[in-house]
Formats: C-alpha cells, sequence, structure tokens
C-alpha cells in the first residue's frame, strides 16, 4: 500500500491503536475519516488533528454499516482504504454457558469488518489503487484462555483476510494484515493499559508505520514482539501454549 495521498477509513478510530494509526497516517499525509460509536470520542480525536473527519457509525448494525457506507462513498468519492480496527476482547468462563461474551464479539470482531468490506468492495475495486487492512492479534496463532471467543475471532480474521487477499489478486485492491501482540491500550481496561508486559502503544505504531513504510507490499505487518506467537507451531506448540496460559492464569 502507497503511504500518502489516500483517503482511509478507520473502525474504532477514536481510541487505541485506532486512533494512534489514524493520527500516524494523519500526519503521513492521508485523508483519514474515523468511525465508531461513541460521537464524543470521534469529535475530540477531530479537535485534536484539525483536517480528520468523523463519522457514527455502529458497527454491530448492518443498517448502520450500510447507510454510513452509502453517505461516505458520496462524500468521500476518492475512499481507498478501509482498515477494520474495531473490536472488543472481554473474560469468558465457558462453564457458565453464558453465550452474550460470545455473540457480541463474533457480531463486532467478525461480522462488522465481513459486512463493511461488502458494503465498500464495489467502490474500492473502482479506484485506481485501493487497500484494505485487518487487524488480527498475536492471540490468532497462540490463543489465551482466558479469551477464546476473541482468539477466535481474530483466528477467523486471518483466515478470512487470506481467501479475500487471494481473491482480489488481480485487482487493484491490496489486502494487508496487522498482527499486533499485546499493546497497552484499554481493550480490557486500565490495568491493560499499563501492563508491563505489553508494548507501549507508541512504541508499537513507530514499528508499524516503518514496516508499512519499508515493505509496502507486505501480506502481514509484524512486529518483533509478536513473532514468537506468530510463528508458535514452529515449535513445540503444545509446551508453549501450557507455558503461556499457565503464566497468564497465575497473574
Amino acid at each position: 500500500m502507497q503511504l500518502t495521498g489516500n483517503t482511509i477509513l478507520i473502525t474504532g478510530g477514536g481510541s487505541g491503536i485506532g486512533r494512534a494509526l489514524a493520527e500516524a497516517l494523519h500526519a503521513a499525509g492521508n485523508s483519514i475519516i474515523i468511525a465508531g460509536r461513541r460521537k464524543e470520542v470521534l469529535d475530540e480525536t477531530v479537535a485534536a488533528n484539525p483536517g480528520m473527519y468523523a463519522a457514527v457509525l455502529d458497527i454491530d448494525s448492518h443498517e448502520s454499516i450500510l447507510r454510513v457506507a452509502s453517505t461516505l462513498k458520496t462524500a468521500h468519492p476518492k475512499l481507498n482504504v478501509v482498515l477494520h480496527n474495531a473490536g472488543i476482547m472481554r473474560a469468558e468462563n465457558l462453564k457458565s454457558g453464558d453465550i452474550s461474551v460470545a455473540e457480541a464479539e463474533i457480531t463486532t470482531n467478525l461480522l462488522g469488518p465481513i459486512r463493511l468490506t461488502a458494503a465498500l468492495i464495489e467502490h474500492l475495486l473502482a479506484q485506481p489503487h485501493a487497500a484494505i487492512l485487518t487487524v488480527s492479534s498475536g492471540l490468532a496463532f497462540l490463543p489465551l484462555s482466558l479469551t477464546p471467543t476473541y482468539c477466535a475471532t481474530k483466528a477467523a480474521i486471518h483466515s478470512w483476510t487470506q481467501s479475500l487477499r487471494y481473491q482480489l489478486r488481480e485487482t487493484s485492491v491490496q489486502v494487508t494484515e496487522l498482527v499486533p501482540p499485546l499493546v497497552q491500550t484499554e481493550l480490557m481496561g486500565e490495568k491493560h493499559a499499563a501492563n508491563p508486559a505489553a508494548l507501549p502503544l507508541a512504541d508499537f505504531i513507530q514499528e508499524t508505520m516503518s514496516i508499512l513504510t519499508s515493505q509496502p507490499d507486505s501480506d502481514e505487518i509484524l512486529v518483533e514482539k509478536v513473532k514468537p506467537q506468530r510463528f508458535a507451531e514452529r515449535g513445540d506448540y503444545a509446551a508453549f501454549y501450557k507455558a503461556f496460559n499457565d503464566r497468564i492464569n497465575s497473574q
């Protein structure tokens, strides 16, 4: 993906990785549209970044996705990149029989990107240069037992991204997967943002932007910290999985 001169839609762009990427890509010379549910958060981000745009989007609602996509295609006809960043991550007790977390995460993390891509694909295919960026996770490759459905949705996003890339291989649309490690954000609350084992957000963004700049044709964006998870299957996976989950569950 060319790193400047784009019009980029970023879901979940008002906080965390989404906001940080929006600001970095805005500074790189792109027109940025951030989307999310919380208007006040979007407005604050836009106020702090003059020239940025915002769209209130409920990623869980197919109707909202269709309506916002239609509006954006008219208001921003040069829209050529979508970055699927919106996501939720919650702990689950699978022994409880409660599936509310699973249903919510599947709707947001998996159906959301699928629905939004479908709503924009015809428009993206008509652009001279376009890109679709998905955000999976190191947990797609080495899951955390504490958050089983989150990990499953990210594994599904990885698989879906591969298929999307292959189907679009002879078009103008590049498909790239961002694979974050544990990053200091409020994805699971304030404790998550202060986790000393997590990569500082600024460091993650700096390394990600460096990779996007130096390796614009990469299928996967892998910072160094995520590589042990991404390639866990190359070693003793069962032992690695147990040690990883034992360590997390003991904290």
